[in-house]
């Protein structure tokens, strides 16, 4: 394997490590992935802060 390929390898094998933590960090959210010309340029990761039942206005919880 030649010097340059495997540059490109441990490259990639960073930007997969990054993108499977930032799924793994995330209960709910959305992870952007942006390419540009063929290659990923930015991840984008926007969390989400769910509070289904435990705030209940009615129950005296809420704003």
């Amino acid at each position: 394997m030649s010097k340059k390929q495997n540059q490109k390898n441990i490259v990639n094998d960073a930007i997969i490590k990054d993108i499977a933590e930032a799924v793994g960090s995330l209960e709910y959210g959305i992870v952007t992935i942006k390419v540009h010309e063929t290659k990923i340029i930015q991840i984008d990761i926007t969390e989400k802060k769910r509070f289904d039942d435990v705030w209940r206005i009615e129950g005296g919880g809420g704003i």
